[in-house]
């Protein structure tokens, strides 16, 4: 049995509002790590002399390593404390960004990446159980729905800096500026911030494990996960390809490639926002209407790109679809993060971290079945993602007298 550290610094109550929105600042992290050099993977494959899917690899890397890191940092962060953890990533993370910056070496970028998600996974991961150790009720719900529409901010506003980044200064810049952002941070963090978590929890193996074979038992919070996969994915899988076709078939510069994933980050923060307004409406009802027109939009971009195909009509099909994404999103996340308060760090690391293995394997999957060619086979893996949504949304209601959610 391991005990927690004698000293701890806990969080000073005059510093708790400014503590709270660096928690809050820190959630769109991990998009600010896979978005921001989005409109870079075509100039990183040429200057590297690699092929586009080893470079599509580093979201993919990334993306494994977060999401295998949140399954048992939950459990870490809640036997020894939030706060020392988290500060000692944000440095890490700025190490591992500032060796990428310097490296043209693709695997030693694969190997960094691993570093970013494992860092990133602990940083976030705190921050969510941040609000579950400091609020309850009706306000750590509010918090909690607020979530995936800050989260948002990162794939809006990362894309949009990293295509000026690149056309600038270079690829690299990227790297220094994530670099840059963590210490800026971790600063912050270490002037304002503090401990949160005031029951230390014995660090058992065995406990631990039942606690984890309890929530994977509890049928809508294991589909509610998949549902985040699958709605996730559908911004992943643009992000790998979406640059590809913008600058190399339909030859834009990086700069559109950053406005065009800025403008799909704010249908992700759109659909954020309706799950919040509707969050009191029944929710299979509303999750179901959802998944529905998401069909329907699918179809109408399949039916399209036989009369009309250019970047306008790509992103008016991507932007209806990734508000439908958002919409999933927003609704599951809150349900799955309140759903065990007694134990946050683990549900919030559980929650988190299947959602990105899901996403790891099934977008790099669909990436290499519909390659980055043309809006079509973008509409293809769509497509694919949408249908396995439905199936899940019918298995949900299926199972739904079982374990009720949100209702």
């Amino acid at each position: 049995m391991l005990k927690k550290a004698i000293h701890v610094k806990y969080i000073k109550e005059e510093n708790q509002r400014i503590s709270t929105l660096l928690a809050f600042a820190l959630i769109p992290l991990s998009g600010f790590a896979t978005d921001i050099y989005i409109p870079s993977l075509p100039t990183m494959a040429g200057a590297m002399q690699v092929i586009s899917v080893q470079v599509q690899l580093t979201l993919s890397i990334f993306l494994i390593s977060y999401g295998i890191s949140q399954l048992f940092i939950g459990s870490i962060l809640d036997s020894f404390g939030r706060y020392k953890i988290g500060l000692v990533s944000l440095v890490i993370f700025a190490l591992a960004s500032i060796v990428i910056a310097i490296t043209h070496n693709i695997y030693l970028i694969y190997l960094m990446r691993v570093i970013h998600g494992l860092t990133v996974g602990a940083i976030v991961v705190a921050k969510r159980a941040y609000f579950v150790d400091l609020f309850s009720g009706d306000k750590l719900k509010h918090y909690l729905s607020l979530f995936s529409i800050i989260w948002s901010t990162g794939p809006i506003i990362a894309p949009f800096i990293g295509g000026y980044l690149q056309s600038a200064f270079g690829w690299e810049s990227n790297f220094y500026f994530l670099a840059g952002f963590a210490l800026i941070f971790a600063l912050l963090e270490f002037i304002y911030s503090g401990e949160t978590l005031k029951n230390f929890s014995n660090f058992q193996l065995k406990t631990i494990l039942k606690v984890y074979i309890n929530m994977i038992k509890t049928a809508s919070f294991t589909l509610g996960i998949v549902m985040l996969g699958l709605a996730y994915c559908m911004v992943m899988v643009y992000n790998m390809t979406g640059p590809f076709i913008i600058e190399h078939e339909l030859h834009f510069s990086p700069i559109v490639a950053g406005y065009s994933s800025l403008v799909l980050g704010f249908a992700w923060m759109v659909g954020g926002f309706i799950g919040k307004a509707t969050i009191n409406k029944p929710f299979f009802k509303r999750l179901l209407i959802n998944s529905l027109l998401q069909v329907l939009f699918v179809i109408l971009m399949m039916i399209s790109i036989n009369f009309i195909s250019n970047i306008w009509s790509l992103i008016f099909f991507a932007f209806l679809i990734h508000i439908g994404a958002g919409f999933t999103f927003n609704n599951y996340f809150t349900y799955c993060l309140s759903k065990f308060p007694n134990n946050a760090g683990i549900a919030g690391g559980l929650t988190g971290g299947i959602t990105y293995v899901i996403v790891s394997f099934l977008s790099y999957g669909i990436v290499n079945l519909f390659p980055a060619k043309d809006d079509r086979n973008l509409s293809f893996s769509y497509l694919v993602m949408i249908i396995l949504s439905v199936l899940v949304m019918f298995l949900i209601m299926k199972t739904r007298k079982k374990d009720e959610v949100g209702t």
